[in-house]
């Protein structure tokens, strides 16, 4: 679901940045007052495992389409909506300046369509309601929580998937994109996304009921101590599998992504190619709005990514992939930890002073 710089006007694109960047002050803030020494390796791990999955497609069987994951529920659920809002943009930066992935211009949309709704919207309004929730009482407290996971993990990921989608057509529709009526868009990109909404909850649920029975005291929401659910894995070792996780996704099964075009690419130029339909039938190579503001940004992306599209320049070798997965995630996870550890550290400064 990253956008290209050409599907937005520069002012829809600044009022994006404006929303975004409002988001990203609070988290801050928000961040600051939080102290769980836990949240360090954890944010670091949880933003490179991201990462890494978002490099995997899978195919959408039957469409001639594939989706990815977005990754904002996986890390609400572990690091709270805040800090996992912050690891989101980390990561979707990092994808644009260095591997071209998504327009520079672009990224306060793609920050608000992938991150904020996932973080926050599937946080408060679906994660915490149902974890918390007074559901499957007659069960056993243990089996209770790990099936509600997997409901608010499913939940989750369908509808903010569903609201991070209409929020494309949105925002092409109020930039002006003619070529792309508001009706047949919406048409496409909802369904879509709904499939891959599904398979990512299962992805997510996967993951977090891991977390659950390895080291339960991760997961926001649970207090899993307060219930009596002891952790069996020390914290270390759960972070250590997790990174492990990964280093294979991201430097071995990326080799196996889907060559398929993702659910936005797919609504937009469709894959004749394969037999499948043409949907909107835009001209991949000249499409939307061009923009000073749009050729500016391309440049300085031009100029930062060292890996463009997860591959070494002007080159097809699979090694490109398997370095962008490695050292994408290294990089990520480095900034990630970076800003837990300032935020620790300014409020341990703030205390001090006070």
């Amino acid at each position: 679901m990253h956008m290209a710089d050409a599907l937005l006007a520069p002012a829809v694109a600044a009022t994006m940045y404006v929303a975004s960047g409002t988001a990203a002050g609070i988290s801050i803030h928000k961040l600051r007052k939080d102290d769980d020494p836990k949240k360090l390796p954890t944010m670091a791990v949880a933003a490179a495992l991201v990462f890494a999955g978002q490099m995997i497609n899978y195919t959408i069987p039957g469409t001639g389409s594939s989706g990815h994951l977005c990754g904002g529920m996986l890390l609400s659920a572990l690091l709270g909506p805040y800090a996992g809002f912050l690891s989101m943009i980390v990561i979707l930066a990092i994808q644009c300046l260095f591997f071209a992935d998504g327009g520079l211009m672009a990224l306060g949309a793609n920050i608000w369509n992938m991150a904020f709704y996932g973080c926050f919207v599937g946080y408060f309004l679906i994660w915490r309601p149902i974890v918390r929730g007074g559901w499957f009482k007659n069960m056993e407290t243990r089996a209770a929580l790990r099936l509600k996971i997997i409901i608010a993990s499913v939940i989750g990921c369908i509808v903010t998937l569903q609201l991070g989608a209409f929020s494309v057509v949105l925002e092409t529709s109020l930039s002006g994109i003619t070529e792309l009526p508001f009706g047949a868009f919406v048409a496409l990109m909802q369904p879509i996304h709904l499939a891959i909404g599904l398979v990512e909850g299962l992805i997510t649920s996967a993951v977090l009921v891991f977390v659950f029975e390895a080291r339960p005291e991760l997961l926001q929401e649970v207090d899993a101590a307060k219930k009596g659910i002891p952790n069996k894995q020390s914290l270390k070792v759960t972070v250590l599998i997790l990174a492990a996780v990964a280093v294979v996704v991201g430097g071995g099964l990326s080799l196996l992504a889907s060559a398929n075009p993702d659910g936005l690419e797919w609504a937009l130029f469709g894959n004749a190619e394969e037999g499948y339909a043409e949907n909107m039938g835009l001209d991949e190579e000249n499409f939307g709005k061009q923009s000073s503001v749009a050729d500016a940004a391309g440049k300085v992306q031009e100029a930062t990514s060292f890996l463009p599209d997860y591959a070494f320049p002007e080159s097809e070798s699979a090694a490109g992939t398997t370095v962008s997965g490695i050292v994408g995630g290294v990089m990520v996870a480095g900034v990630a930890a970076l800003i837990c550890f300032l935020g620790g550290f300014f409020r341990k400064r703030k205390i001090k002073t006070a």
